[in-house]
């Protein structure tokens, strides 16, 4: 079982009501629940790095002339006070792979074939991009462009000589790879496709009565689907369809799903820095960090505008980030909790050391 396979095994089991939208904000609260310890350390590494900040721009002015000493130093510094510079890093690093590896689900065949007609709210195709050349499925006729790449759904109704019942779910052998075209692909003309009868996980007295199969083909670009039926001929199994040039759909609901996910980033960086605003910080460093927030929301926004990703990935980036602002807010409130209790420590002793003062006197 490949990757692919998997996550769409996961999210058809997390969906609720057979909403693969509602699978994929399950799946984005147990990444982000299995990750709160993550999380709990990143903060407490951005608060520590805070305090240490004055420490650290004294040991860089100091050995600023030796780079090797002052990274040395530096080195030296993290290690006595306990603080790792890439903690921060982490959690982005492990949301990396399953950022990917549900950009090229959704982008699949599979899922394509599977759920990509399926609806969450506003939102037409989990698997819709900004721009797509759509088509229409179950219209009797292909909407394509002059390069696109087909698949065959996984299972075939087959007809057999003699038999009066076709034989259903036949397995089809490599989808992926199953049908092909012949001739040249030209909008607007009837285009054949054939697939061999090996392709058929048939035994090989059945594959010599076949007479015809029912198969369901997919564009793979314009993420179409029609059926089709295949006629026996010379020992494979042919089938003409009509075409009609596909026009590219704008999707404003990917549109609003990439606005949103610039809302929430702004949102979930904004409850980052109100962690911070009790702590010390370099005014230089304050400045970058607030240019940066300014700049990321900006950056990724248009990026996702250029670079087609998925609604069911931003989607995904959406509720990460109000996940994000909700564990902020908590982990910072529990955070306070942790340096009152040491303040209340610190005053204890300062007072039982008073109170021994006054004794002695």
């Amino acid at each position: 079982m490949d990757f692919t396979t998997l996550t769409i095994k996961v999210l058809k089991m997390l969906s609720v009501a057979g909403s693969y939208g509602i699978g994929i904000i399950l799946l984005t609260i147990i990444v982000r629940a299995l990750m709160w310890p993550l999380g709990l350390s990143q903060q407490r590494s951005m608060r520590t790095m805070q305090l240490l900040q004055p420490k650290m721009k004294a040991i860089q002015e100091r050995y600023k002339s030796n780079p090797q000493m002052m990274q040395q130093k530096m080195m030296e510094f993290y290690k006595e006070h306990k603080f790792n510079p890439m903690a921060g890093c982490f959690p982005l690093l492990i949301q990396m792979p399953i950022f990917i590896l549900l950009y090229s689900t959704l982008m699949s065949p599979q899922f394509i074939q599977m759920a990509g007609d399926s609806q969450f709210l506003f939102i037409k195709r989990l698997d819709a991009t900004l721009k797509t050349s759509a088509g229409v499925s179950h219209d009797g006729t292909l909407g394509v462009s002059k390069y696109d790449t087909f698949m065959t759904g996984k299972t075939a109704k087959v007809y057999l000589t003699g038999e009066e019942q076709p034989l259903l779910n036949v397995k089809i052998v490599k989808p992926n790879k199953a049908v092909e075209v012949q001739g040249e692909l030209t909008p607007g003309q009837p285009v054949d496709f054939k697939i061999s009868l090996d392709n058929l996980n048939l035994k090989f007295s059945q594959l010599d009565q076949i007479e015809k199969a029912e198969i369901d083909v997919t564009d793979i670009q314009t993420k179409e689907t029609e059926k089709m039926t295949f006629v026996r001929k010379d020992g494979i199994l042919i089938s003409t369809i009509p075409t009609k040039e596909v026009k590219t759909a704008f999707h404003y609901d990917v549109l609003f799903l990439i606005l949103l996910f610039a809302v929430t980033m702004v949102f979930s960086q904004r409850a980052m820095m109100a962690m911070n605003k009790n702590t010390p910080q370099d005014p230089a460093q304050q400045q970058m960090q607030k240019s940066m927030n300014t700049f990321m929301p900006i950056m990724l926004t248009f990026t996702f505008v250029i670079i087609p990703i998925p609604a069911g990935v931003l989607l995904y980036l959406i509720s990460s980030n109000v996940f994000q602002v909700v564990q902020t807010v908590i982990i910072n409130k529990q955070l306070e909790a942790e340096d009152a209790k040491k303040e209340a420590k610190v005053d204890d002793v300062d007072l039982a050391n008073a109170k021994k003062i006054d004794a002695k006197d």
